[in-house]
């Protein structure tokens, strides 16, 4: 076991091995209750995405939130009509009938808007990067000074999101540290722009074989002596426990009585290449459990061109059914051995970032071999030439 812990020292679980190993090494009593934050949720949900009915808090402070939801809100409104819209409609059109309901997002950060943007018949959705999700208890002893800062941190990250549908990866690794958890600050907002709201908050970790466990109050509490490590080197370290990697958020449509059907979220904070997802990781057993999904990804570094990430692009090549990207997605080189059909949208001359030269050149062709196809909007990262993009990649089943 020694050796497995050190193998995993660089990702989410070496704090299963540091802290919990017996959780490695046996199924946690059947009896063990999880923990529940969905009141701290709610909170959270009120005061970053300025949405729900709920009460403030007795330490929040009433009018530092409205300052900063006068803002978001008037931004949100404007994403919502200039983006989400269109977007929607667009690409309801590329969608087939009958694709999974579960819905794999790798690098999605935190996203959550662009799933549902992309798929909003999406039951489960599981987002996957470096960022993790943040500790939900400290809302509860904010106090003015600290929430005015953490919320303009905030809202400079979400400007970002909210103008451009994607953040940059060093805006994300800054909102691990403060007083509001920023993943879960960022997943809030995606719920209140389309119309969710949350029920229910748990964290967990990845068992070996796949399953999760999901953590107890004295599995909390015992993680709170430690800090959770980066999942990178050059990233910003997270100042909370380790035991809020992984988030499973519950939600529902705002409005919906006490027994409507509840959507799940799942965000697992873990580094995709390679050398931390080996071919049996932990977290590729716990994808592959859900059998076939609908994927996508975009503003994603190119890096499933990379051969340094070909563990997750074999795991999506062999599991799913339908993937919407923008040239960060899958090149054909490995796409159509494994029997894929790509469409394309929008104009693609080269990389937005520096990349694999074959790649561009294959890409290239694909464009201009495909009827060109008007796209109005932006989804993930412009060309080199600042067009706009899109990718579709499909079984030949899943026909647009």
């Amino acid at each position: 076991m020694r050796n497995q812990c050190t193998r995993w020292t660089a990702v989410v679980i070496a704090w299963t091995c540091l802290a919990r190993s017996a959780l490695a090494q046996s199924e946690p009593a059947a009896d063990a209750t999880p923990a529940e934050f969905g009141a701290q949720a709610r909170a959270i949900y009120r005061v970053v995405a300025c949405a729900g009915n709920d009460a403030l808090l007795p330490n929040i402070d009433a009018a530092t939130v409205a300052a900063y939801c006068d803002g978001l809100q008037a931004a949100i409104e404007k994403y919502r009509a200039n983006y989400t819209v269109k977007a929607e409609s667009y690409i309801a059109a590329l969608r087939p009938d009958g694709l999974p309901t579960t819905v794999i997002y790798p690098f999605g950060g935190g996203d959550l808007i662009s799933a549902l943007t992309t798929y909003p018949d999406a039951t489960e959705v599981t987002t996957i990067s470096l960022e993790l999700s943040g500790d939900p208890r400290r809302i509860a002893e904010v106090d003015r000074k600290q929430l005015a800062a953490s919320l303009r941190q905030l809202r400079g990250g979400l400007a970002g999101l909210l103008m451009w549908n994607d953040s940059k990866s060093v805006t994300l690794s800054k909102q691990q540290r403060g007083e509001l958890p920023g993943e879960l600050s960022y997943f809030m907002v995606g719920l209140a722009l389309h119309g969710y709201e949350p029920v229910g908050l748990r964290y967990f970790t990845i068992r070996l074989d796949g399953t999760l466990h999901y953590l107890t109050n004295e599995e909390i509490t015992t993680a709170d002596h430690a800090t959770a490590k980066q999942l990178k080197k050059n990233w910003t370290p997270p100042d909370f426990s380790p035991a809020f990697a992984n988030a499973e958020l519950t939600f529902k449509k705002v409005g919906a009585g006490p027994d409507a059907p509840l959507r799940v979220h799942r965000h697992v904070a873990w580094n995709l290449d390679n050398d931390h997802l080996p071919k049996d990781a932990p977290l590729l057993k716990h994808l592959a459990l859900k059998g076939p999904v609908s994927t996508m990804t975009k503003a994603a570094s190119y890096l499933l061109w990379r051969d340094a990430f070909s563990n997750i692009r074999d795991y999506l090549l062999a599991n799913m059914v339908f993937m919407i990207s923008d040239s960060t997605g899958i090149p054909g080189q490995y796409v159509q051995p494994a029997g894929f059909i790509q469409d394309t949208y929008g104009t693609f001359e080269g990389s937005f970032l520096g990349a694999s030269r074959t790649h561009n050149d294959a890409f290239r062709k694909l464009w201009k071999s495909n009827p060109h196809r008007d796209l109005p909007f932006r989804y993930g990262y412009l060309d080199s030439s600042r067009q706009f993009h899109l990718l579709i990649t499909r079984r030949p089943s899943a026909a647009p």
